[in-house]
């Protein structure tokens, strides 16, 4: 597995989603999207920033008055990062339990089905 930052809590998973989605951001603006959808408080967003700069998870440009942070590293990195951590730790490392695991969880529509199939052909054409 590639080395990095270490695998983001659910609380700093919520805060980089923000940050991919709307870009690099102020504490004050990570907090607003936040907060409205759930209760929040801005210090505890603070807190948990400045704690994701130390660990790597998210980058800080100082130079402005108010910090703008940005994700360290792209939502598909993390998300495979994610991934890799929850096949091997609950899956034994296989994809096709991962896989079967994901779909049983929840009923896929005909177009994710179509996806998974079209990138299933995808892996195929690719490993050989």
């Amino acid at each position: 597995m590639t080395t990095g930052p270490p695998r983001p809590t659910n609380a700093e998973l919520e805060i980089l989603t923000v940050l991919w989605s709307i870009g690099p951001a102020t504490v004050r603006e990570v907090y607003n999207v936040i907060s409205r959808r759930r209760p929040a408080q801005y210090s505890t967003t603070l807190k948990f920033m400045q704690i994701m700069a130390e660990k790597g998870l998210v980058c800080r440009d100082a130079k402005q008055r108010a910090h703008v942070y940005r994700a360290a590293r792209p939502r598909e990195w993390t998300r495979q990062q994610l991934a890799a951590d929850l096949m091997e730790r609950a899956f034994s490392g296989s994809a096709k339990a991962l896989l079967m695991g994901a779909l049983s969880a929840r009923k896929a529509t005909k177009a994710e089905l179509t996806e998974l199939r079209k990138l299933l052909d995808e892996f195929r054409k690719g490993a050989k």
